[in-house]
């Protein structure tokens, strides 16, 4: 062999990012021979239910992953037994032993989907308990012991109860029967509906694992804006297949379905919810879904709202709309989510006031299994937007929150967003509201119960509470467009467990678990994800700034745009700048939106004094000469902001460039591409949106803030005819 030659090292896999938070990478020594010590063999009942079967697979998964040793299955007798079964089919030692009383009544109040993880001596041995009250539950359980192992690194003394504050927990996806995803940027749907139902892909298993891992248990299948094929006897076909795969994960699948489907399928007249004829067409619908997928969800519904057909169409309300699904589903225990998010150019009145008005009138006319959804700002899921005012104001109606997971106006999959961070903002906010149908106000100075409070409180005893978020999954290796947006995906299930988790705990789970750093570096990570919402807000909608972005594919800044035939798509309609000032006036001197929030929320918001100043301009507007609190005028304020935004971006990357040391080199040069064209984008906004509002105010730039890289033509002339995410 030439001396200047070397044998080739193997190399190791390539972290994709395709594995997730799931990698199970192999413990320090020390660790590792814990988790041998403590995981020797595995004792559970046959024969094993689904969901018993596919938590010993992850467990043997992980457990080999993470320190080599193959699980074998014993009977119980020696150290190091992972105990994994019910409750009703716990082993004779333990039923027997003195600890057996204690962990049953524990066990109780965990409910169907909760868990317990104990470390015991059983007759001398140390074993582990992972128990449930049902199969499922030995899932959650297996994902949340392998999670804590992998973040203590000691496996015998991990202690854990745990259990969902809210009942559904559901992703929406917004997948087109022709495999486009609308305001998708993973690529095309992870559902490959011209081979369903016959071929059925492998990676459809892998979301379930991720699913279940977080504890999600429901998932609408395709668009809210959706086709009438998808309940034809073809489709329905390839649903049940899905809903085959995902049953032993725990997740029940719902289709999003089509008002006028009757009309569209079957050559129905009408779709009238009143008409008898449609009311037997939907029950007999419901009965053929059920036929072929015995736990199906569900439906989801988008009635009246940009260009959907609805009961509106037949001078009928929302309720009445609903009612009529609820009534095909209810024999079977299916539940319909309807969407609040409803608005027409019809209408002059505010878009943030619509929502309000056709649904609060409602409360308490919708039925026991009808879920009314509403996304968590009055818009649509702008960079930040103050709670929807329907958050405690429907106290006898069961509500959803509705979050974007996908960010359709926060970058797509190219800028990093922590959303994590958003929706903690949210869920924390005080509404105003008691949540009690008798007393819906406070008392003066009594901030009311917390959006996340009043999520997890059904309308009646067992009634539903639920969360969805628009997911953002598709068939890129890394599952999500970006690595850093996989952090959403994570976030969303975490919070959906628990509406009162802290998104920073959340965030250094998933970055432990997704690059194997230890704590320290952890640590860096989530200051990083903490920065970079909070930039994207700077640079794209300061100060209560809202819907910006330019028509259509909503990439990229548009400020100036006037000219849509629907008022309120129109960025104008929304900053309402001119020579005098900019904002929103949504007091009682404007649209008079305030008064739709609790008396206390609204007092403190109509006075800008007492208007934090991030929502500012949503619901004020103000003179550009307007004194902030810190001395700045509004101007110099709005454009110090976009300036920080910028010089946010140039952090990250800072940031990230010294962690590389810490993470594998393909994914570290990954995010670093994303977070230079970050940057790139970041500027285009600054530039584009200084430009435009200079000219409208006529004012200088702050000291120090440099002019626009072009003129505003010029930015007021890029086009992008083919971005992704506008599937139909």
């Amino acid at each position: 062999m030439p001396t200047d030659t070397f044998v080739p090292i193997p190399a190791l896999p390539l972290e994709d990012g395709y594995e997730l938070w799931l990698r199970y990478r192999p413990l320090a020594s020390a660790a590792a021979q814990a988790l041998r010590d403590a995981a020797r063999q595995v004792w559970a009942p046959g024969p094993a239910h689904a969901s018993q079967q596919v938590a010993l697979a992850e467990l043997a998964r992980g457990v080999h992953g993470l320190c080599g040793a193959r699980l074998t299955m014993g009977d119980g007798s020696g150290p190091g037994t992972l105990l994994l079964a019910c409750g009703a089919d716990w082993p004779a030692a333990l039923r027997q032993s003195p600890q057996a009383a204690a962990l049953r009544a524990q066990l109780a109040t965990l409910g169907d989907e909760g868990y317990l993880i104990a470390p015991l001596q059983l007759q001398g041995r140390p074993v582990t308990l992972l128990t449930a009250q049902r199969p499922i539950g030995l899932l959650y359980a297996v994902h949340a012991w392998l999670k804590a192992v992998q973040l203590g690194g000691a496996s015998a003394d991990v202690t854990l109860a745990s259990s969902p504050a809210v009942r559904l927990r559901m992703l929406n996806h917004w997948d087109n029967l022709d495999r486009t995803v609308e305001r998708g940027y993973a690529g095309q749907s992870i559902w490959d509906w011209w081979k369903l139902p016959h071929i059925v892909h492998a990676r459809y298993d892998d979301y379930g694992r991720a699913c279940a891992s977080l504890g999600i248990n429901a998932v609408s299948l395709n668009n809210v804006n959706a086709k009438a094929e998808v309940l034809s006897a073809p489709w329905l076909a390839k649903a049940a297949a899905l809903a085959d795969v995902l049953r032993p994960y725990g997740i029940r699948v719902w289709l999003s379905v089509r008002f006028s489907t009757p009309i569209e399928l079957d050559g129905l007249p009408t779709a009238d919810p009143l008409n008898p004829q449609v009311q037997v067409w939907w029950a007999r619908k419901a009965d053929e879904i059920y036929a072929l997928i015995p736990d199906f969800g569900g439906f989801l519904v988008k009635a009246n709202s940009e260009g959907q057909p609805g009961p509106r169409d037949y001078d009928r309300n929302h309720a009445e709309g609903a009612n009529v699904f609820a009534q095909a589903l209810a024999p079977h225990g299916g539940v319909v989510f309807w969407r609040a998010f409803v608005y027409s150019e019809k209408n002059p009145r505010d878009r943030h006031t619509q929502a309000y008005s056709d649904f609060q009138p409602l409360d308490g006319q919708f039925a026991d299994n009808v879920i009314v959804q509403v996304k968590n700002g009055a818009i649509d899921f702008q960079p930040r937007e103050p709670f929807h005012p329907l958050f405690g104001a429907m106290p006898r109606t069961s509500m959803a929150l509705e979050l974007m997971v996908t960010k359709e106006y926060m970058g797509f999959s190219t800028h990093m967003a922590h959303l994590g961070l958003q929706y903690e903002e949210l869920l924390r906010t005080p509404t105003g509201h008691s949540g009690q149908p008798d007393q819906p106000g406070v008392p003066s100075g009594d901030p009311g119960l917390t959006v996340a409070q009043l999520l997890v409180r059904a309308p009646r005893p067992g009634g539903l509470t639920a969360i969805a978020g628009v997911a953002n999954v598709g068939v890129d290796r890394n599952w999500c467009g970006s690595h850093f947006d996989q952090a959403n995906w994570y976030a969303f299930g975490r919070l959906a467990w628990d509406p009162q988790a802290s998104s920073d705990t959340i965030a250094a789970e998933w970055a432990r678990l997704t690059f194997g750093v230890d704590a320290a570096d952890a640590a860096r990570i989530v200051a990083l994800m903490r920065t970079s919402r909070e930039a994207v807000v700077n640079y794209m909608a300061p100060l209560g700034l809202h819907h910006q972005m330019a028509t259509g594919h909503h990439h990229g800044p548009g400020p100036w745009i006037s000219d849509l035939a629907r008022p309120e798509w129109n960025p104008v309609y929304y900053h309402r700048a001119d020579a005098q000032g900019i904002g929103f006036d949504r007091t009682a001197s404007g649209s008079n939106a305030l008064a739709q929030y609790a008396d206390g929320v609204a007092a403190r918001w109509s006075d800008p004094a007492s208007t934090p100043p991030e929502l500012l301009l949503w619901f004020h507007h103000m003179p550009w000469d307007h004194t902030m609190r810190d001395g700045r005028t509004l101007w110099e304020a709005l454009v110090d902001h976009y300036d920080l935004g910028v010089a946010q971006v140039a952090e990250l990357i800072a940031g990230w460039q010294d962690l590389a040391g810490a993470i594998d080199a393909h994914r570290h040069a990954d995010v670093a591409a994303h977070l230079a064209q970050q940057l790139r984008e970041a500027l285009w906004w600054r530039d584009a949106c200084v430009a435009y509002f200079q000219s409208i105010s006529g004012l200088p730039l702050p000291a120090g803030s440099p002019a626009p890289a072009h003129d505003l033509a010029h930015y007021q002339g890029l086009r992008f005819l083919h971005a992704p995410g506008c599937g139909g």
